[in-house]
């Protein structure tokens, strides 16, 4: 029987185009196939055809994602899920289609990984709900990524769509197994959406819409919240009500078939100088940073506690970690020029997320950073005391304030 393609399947090779110049600004990591962009690119046009064409005919099948183990800080170990370069595109055209639709009736308070909205926004909400709002749920939920229920997700899904072709291609997605390191396959049993999928962001947003947003917006209208992707903070005006809703929000979190991890969410209390009562938790992490009360000066030059961010410490000691092991600072023979060369890339990675909030805190690990530079120089010029390659450093900082990019803006 003679399929009539137009009619029941309309992508068009236009969709498949722009999808690739999508995808290609993300991953570069290869899947099972090994194929890399590069690869993908010797034969764009053809490649691209070949996925549009089985995208339109219904034939189109994932290949099984690459699973790959990250180490977590705590040494466990998430899993990343990586497809084929073929599998990316093909899951940019379904997320082009479905992006639009969902953005109509995401909330406000969700940040993460939607067009126009960033990392920064979801952390100044945090910060004014804070000054409003004395207690705060930690709320994290427990692998969410592989926990996701597929029936629960699929309506969701049908909420935004309703072409059987994209429900038809979304559910197999989901159902694609894993493969590991030794080539065995690994069946995902009806739950899961792998990080590093192109589409998997947005089908966990939709998730956390229905399961998690919405159901907060009409049953607890009186709070606030924060959510980037699977990480949450909800903001109450008293320990009563965050108790209440800590009980009710993993009551809801198992009707939907997830974890709240009862290790790391917690009840925080937003003390500052004018919150001076007492509890057990008075600080939280949030998208790299921590709030906890800090002692500020105010612009008339007086002393005060602010509950406010800064760079969590343990990013601090991955950063400081990564200066130490990416430069060989016992080196003598190597140009400040070369060390600015291995650097320059992670500093603007680093000052453009960290540094605009909490900026003594950051301004620490630049000042770790210029220690390691002053000594290289005492090593590299024989020098005797540390006033004298401060000196030396200071000069070469003079010569060429644009060298090294915390220099170039101002961190020093």
């Amino acid at each position: 029987m003679k399929v009539n393609v137009e009619k029941t399947v309309p992508v068009s090779f236009k969709e498949a185009v722009d999808a690739y110049a999508a995808a290609r600004q993300g991953g570069k990591a290869s899947g099972i196939d090994h194929e890399s962009w590069k690869d993908f690119e010797v034969n764009l046009e053809k490649n691209l055809y070949t996925v549009w064409n089985r995208l339109a005919s219904g034939s189109y099948f994932p290949r099984p994602v690459r699973l790959k183990m990250i180490p977590k800080p705590d040494g466990k170990q998430r899993k990343l899920g990586i497809p084929t370069i073929r599998d990316r595109v093909a899951q940019q055209v379904l997320t082009a289609r479905m992006e639009s639709r969902c953005e109509s009736i995401f909330s406000p308070n969700s940040y993460g990984y939607r067009p126009g909205r960033n990392a920064h926004q979801a952390i100044e909400a945090v910060i004014q709900n804070t000054r409003k709002y004395d207690w705060v749920i930690d709320l994290d939920i427990s692998k969410f990524f592989d926990e996701i229920d597929h029936e629960l997700l699929m309506k969701a899904v049908e909420t935004v769509i309703s072409e059987k072709w994209m429900l038809m291609y979304i559910r197999r997605i989901l159902e694609a197994p894993e493969e590991d390191e030794q080539g065995i396959l690994h069946s995902r049993e009806g739950r899961g959406t792998p990080q590093g999928g192109v589409i998997s962001p947005l089908l966990a947003n939709l998730f956390l819409h229905y399961a998690l947003d919405k159901w907060l917006e009409i049953n607890y209208p009186q709070i606030r919240f924060t959510r980037y992707a699977d990480d949450v903070v909800i903001h109450c005006r008293t320990l009563a009500e965050a108790q209440n809703l800590m009980q009710a929000v993993k009551e809801r979190m198992t009707a939907v078939k997830l974890r709240v991890n009862e290790v790391k969410s917690k009840i925080v209390y937003c003390k500052d100088s004018n919150r001076r009562g007492e509890h057990e938790y008075i600080s939280f992490k949030f998208l790299g940073f921590q709030f906890q009360p800090r002692t500020v000066r105010s612009k008339f030059g007086k002393l005060f506690q602010s509950f406010s961010p800064a760079i969590s410490g343990d990013n601090q000691s991955k950063i400081r970690e990564t200066i130490r092991t990416t430069v060989y600072w016992h080196s003598t023979c190597q140009s400040p020029e070369l060390i600015a060369e291995l650097l320059n890339s992670k500093l603007r990675g680093w000052i453009g997320y960290f540094a605009e909030v909490g900026r003594t805190e950051f301004r620490k690990i630049m000042c770790y950073l210029q220690e390691k530079l002053a000594g290289w120089i005492k090593r590299k010029y024989k020098l005797k005391g540390n006033i004298l390659c401060r000196h030396r450093l200071k000069e070469l900082m003079n010569c060429n304030p644009n060298l090294f990019y915390h220099w170039e803006k101002g961190y020093v």
